[in-house]
């Protein structure tokens, strides 16, 4: 894998399809592969649990002792969609999302761990992929935590959540380009205060680690989300919000 030692995963073909795999679940992704595409089997599954993106995503059981994935179709955004919506040359989004997920998680930043990517061929060149990620269970994306909270103190234990994760990602140089508030995940932390999960991180570009321009443009690109929401959808964030925001997160 370029030169990058995943001693935990393995590489292997199906009918065609290129596969990187934890080794705990390559059992369960060879025996979906033999029938049909990873994202066709979790669409189907009675038990799916439909999650909005920018296609739907779906959290679903993984045959066999792999447990519990939210899969997804990797497409693409903005103008590239017009040209081919869920076409790519490699390295596919699963390759980037995998590496970047292992780094984030070894420097301390929480993230989905990948369970596994897979690779469909369209041509020589093209290939489209599937990506099943392990589920972080009982969260809720930011756009619903600021939906949710009606009193000050859940509003702050929000922010202060939001804040340890942009710290945490300076920490690391991890410039996160689509940091919206459906790939900020808020679950129970084990103490009294909340955890933050970064998701969708194959748009992810390290930097040098403190970097302060990694910490700028995190936060704008955060921010933007946020100002859209309230500005489109009515989203209960304030100017007072956005200043807690932008002084915590450079402390």
């Amino acid at each position: 894998m370029a030169g990058v030692s995943t001693p935990s995963y393995e590489r292997f073909e199906v009918a065609g399809s290129r596969v990187v795999a934890a080794k705990a679940c390559s059992a369960s992704i060879r025996e979906v592969l033999e029938k049909e595409s990873l994202y066709e089997y979790a669409a189907r599954q009675p038990d799916a649990v439909p999650l909005v993106g920018r296609a739907p995503v779906f959290a679903v059981n993984l045959p066999g002792s792999c447990g519990r994935a939210v899969v997804r179709h990797n497409m693409r955004g903005g103008w590239m969609a017009k040209l081919s919506k869920d076409l790519f040359v490699l390295p596919t989004r699963g390759f980037r999302e995998l590496i970047a997920s292992l780094r984030l998680r070894a420097t301390g930043v929480s993230t989905p761990e990948v369970l596994a990517y897979v690779s469909y061929p369209k041509n020589l060149i093209l290939r489209r992929s599937d990506v099943a990620t392990r589920e972080i269970p009982n969260g809720h994306d930011l756009s619903v935590a600021l939906t949710k909270v009606t009193d000050h103190d859940h509003r702050v234990m929000v922010l202060d959540a939001v804040v340890k994760l942009l710290r945490a990602l300076t920490q690391a140089g991890a410039h996160h380009q689509d940091l919206n508030l459906k790939n900020v995940l808020l679950t129970a932390g084990e103490g009294p205060g909340l955890d933050a999960h970064v998701l969708d991180v194959d748009r992810v570009r390290f930097s040098s680690p403190g970097s302060p321009l990694v910490a700028k443009a995190n936060l704008d690109r955060l921010i933007r989300s946020l100002r859209k929401w309230r500005d489109l959808h009515g989203l209960p964030y304030s100017a007072e919000d956005e200043e807690y925001l932008r002084l915590r997160s450079v402390e």
